[in-house]
């Protein structure tokens, strides 16, 4: 049982137990049914693992326990044949004794990893049901029932196979490791081995890589953070996360403290320490470290970490480095002081979905690690527009004839609500200009809200996150499993990989090839690996090309004469500025038919207004135009200027009224004595509907 905080009366503890038992009282069926479920389950999993384990029998050998060869080193490769950088094995991953680990490492692993480690027998059944417990409570899955041993096999036991099979198989295998090896042993092993994110395998890499020193001398709040790390390195990453990072140390130290393994006031401590981060230099020497990142990442999602880091790979990518350098090159003319904010530039080619360009600067900052361009989510602003136009012309809505008020829009899902708590939703345009009854199109060129908001709202929130998707959007779009009428105007979060990756489908005419970065991986027998299907994207048509044309119609007219004029380079040129609330995020998506870029200007840590940077508000027709303008000039120095590629067959548009919410009127026209719920004929252009 948890000790009581501080200044808890027994009073108090009567009340919260009274209480908690009146909670259960009222839930007691459909929980008592889920942990009856649970116990079958438990059960039936304890008996499916004994039976493996009779039925494996000799099937069952430890020789199937076959590490991939230490010191066999995998390199990444530009586009060009450049090296771009090696993944660590044995040189920059170090085995080393378990007494040359620091105790605290090895007690928070075992306190959070595996509180049972040095009691069950490889397999743990209670750990089983603690675990199934745990996610009962949280209505979610918050635990896994692995051991150390089961973790250490997995890593070990050479297999790409998702079967039951496997699955039971790695149980007996489990059970005779820890049969024959002692814990100190598997103990080791498993520190020596296991991902702490950073590109650091083993104890002494992720010492060396996240404080510059060797295991051995590790703090308690040191080593709390490293065992953190094994359950999610990305998700709990204290370069890119340290909120999360410091959360993840305090359960670790919870769990030690719960455990016995440190007292409170060890603990007490230990949770009021900084990260205290001094990052080592053990691969300051890859080039394009955020691409070079992904290639990883990519890498061990479909190899496995073990391959990836010891399997003699060498990884031929899709990268440009002339485009890397060009892009760099255009953050750094633009954003020059050390207290600008960052950029990230992602190019892909419509054609093929090869990334050409994956590149960051952070002002100020040397050697990052976080991932601008594909972990990084923040809001696209009126960029995602885009994708609500796409939609309404895929329903059939005319964007030329189609017309909406511009003006001051409330949409009221609640009737006693308000626009200070968010109840009603309240949108205003960015310059807090209108002009009345106006086209989609005309309204793309000002990037209106108030029109976006009106039309998002008709074409469906839900079918605007389809047609994201569908363009290659991968973020997640709901929010609490909804779909919010902001997500039109860009209130959902997402990577410059995710808008790049939509509009190069749009470029491409509606066929959407899936993000590539790997061309070919040969593997360390020299064979070219075809089982991945590397450098093979997947091509498919998702939008009609004439629709897709459509789009690219008025995108172009907005470079020549909207909000994008900035990125106007002399050549057919389609693109979308946006710009988030205070200015906190700014961008420019565009392309060209044989390439296509997206462009963030922001702050890294967090959203902090740009209201005045070089003496102006950073918006999307600014920096962010200026610096896709000043990149894809050089960019496309020596491509051939063509112009988009006709459709073969143009929409057909279908009759359309504007929905219930939409205005009906004009509040800034001349007022008249009755007001009508449909636009008055003498202030409606023709061909509106």
């Amino acid at each position: 049982m948890r000790p009581p905080r501080p200044g808890t009366r027994d009073d108090d503890l009567d009340l919260l137990l009274r209480l908690r038992r009146r909670r259960l009282r009222r839930r007691r069926r459909p929980l008592g049914l889920l942990i009856a479920c649970a116990a079958v389950l438990v059960c039936a999993v304890v008996a499916t693992t004994a039976a493996a384990v009779f039925a494996f029998g000799p099937a069952c050998d430890l020789s199937d326990l076959k590490p991939v060869t230490i010191g066999q080193n995998s390199f990444v490769y530009a586009a060009d044949g450049s090296l771009l950088g090696a993944i660590p094995a044995e040189r920059n991953r170090q085995p080393i004794r378990l007494s040359h680990m620091s105790r605290w490492l090895t007690k928070a692993t075992v306190a959070i990893e595996d509180r049972r480690f040095y009691e069950h027998g490889g397999l743990d059944p209670t750990g089983i049901i603690r675990a199934v417990w745990a996610n009962i409570r949280a209505r979610e899955l918050v635990q896994g029932g692995s051991t150390i041993t089961q973790q250490l096999v997995r890593n070990l036991y050479i297999s790409r196979e998702r079967t039951v099979k496997r699955k039971l198989k790695e149980a007996c295998l489990a059970i005779k490791l820890n049969e024959k090896w002692s814990k100190r042993r598997i103990l080791t092993t498993y520190l020596n081995q296991v991902y702490f994110g950073s590109l650091a395998y083993g104890a002494e890499a992720a010492a060396q890589t996240y404080f510059s020193r060797p295991a051995r001398s590790l703090t308690l709040p040191q080593a709390a953070l490293l065992a953190g790390l094994i359950k999610a390195p990305s998700a709990f990453d204290p370069f890119a996360a340290p909120a999360q990072a410091l959360a993840r140390r305090t359960q670790v130290l919870d769990a030690m403290l719960r455990t016995h393994a440190i007292d409170q006031e060890q603990h007490d401590w230990a949770v009021t320490r900084p990260l205290g981060l001094d990052p080592g230099r053990l691969y300051t020497r890859i080039r394009e470290p955020y691409f070079f990142g992904y290639v990883r990442d990519q890498l061990i999602a479909t190899y496995g970490a073990e391959t990836v880091r010891s399997g003699g790979l060498k990884v031929y990518t899709t990268i440009e480095p002339r485009y890397q350098r060009l892009a760099e090159q255009a953050i750094r003319r633009v954003l020059d002081a050390r207290t600008d904010p960052a950029a990230a530039i992602v190019s892909i080619q419509p054609a093929t979905g090869a990334i050409r360009a994956m590149a960051a600067v952070i002002p100020g900052r040397r050697n990052n690690q976080f991932n601008l361009l594909s972990q990084a989510r923040r809001q696209p602003g009126s960029t995602f527009k885009t994708f609500v136009l796409t939609a309404a012309v895929h329903m059939g809505i005319d964007p030329m004839t189609t017309y909406y008020v511009s003006a001051p829009f409330t949409y009221r899902p609640v009737a006693n609500g308000n626009c200070d708590d968010g109840s009603w939703w309240c949108v205003k345009t960015y310059d807090s200009s209108y002009v009345g009854w106006t086209s989609v199109e005309r309204a793309t060129l000002r990037s209106d809200n108030t029109v976006y908001a009106q039309l998002t709202l008709d074409v469906t929130p839900a079918r605007v996150a389809a047609m994201a998707k569908r363009l290659g959007v991968a973020t997640p779009l709901d929010v609490h499993g909804a779909y919010v009428p902001a997500l039109g105007l860009g209130s959902v979060a997402v990577s410059p990989l995710d808008m790049a990756a939509g509009y190069a489908t749009i470029a491409a005419g509606g066929v959407r090839a899936e993000p590539t970065a790997i061309r070919k991986v040969v593997l360390a027998n020299g064979s070219v690996d075809t089982r991945a299907g590397e450098g093979h994207s997947k091509r498919t048509r998702v939008l009609p090309d004439g629709e897709a044309a459509i789009v690219t119609k008025i995108l172009e007219e907005n470079v020549q004469y909207g909000t994008g004029t900035r990125a106007a380079i002399g050549r057919p040129v389609a693109g979308k500025t946006g710009t988030t609330t205070d200015n906190a995020d700014a961008w420019f998506v565009g392309y060209v038919p044989q390439l296509d870029t997206a462009v963030w200007v922001g702050y890294p840590g967090g959203e902090i207004p740009m209201q005045n940077v070089h003496g102006i508000a950073v918006s999307g027709g600014s920096f962010p135009a200026e610096i896709w303008k000043l990149y894809m000039e050089q960019a496309l120095a020596k491509v051939p200027v063509v112009d988009f590629r006709q459709p073969s067959k143009w929409p057909t548009w279908k009759p359309f009224h504007r929905g219930p919410y939409a205005l009906g009127y004009d509040p800034y026209a001349t007022p008249t004595v009755e007001i009508d719920t449909t636009p008055p004929k003498a202030t409606v252009p023709a061909g509106a509907h």
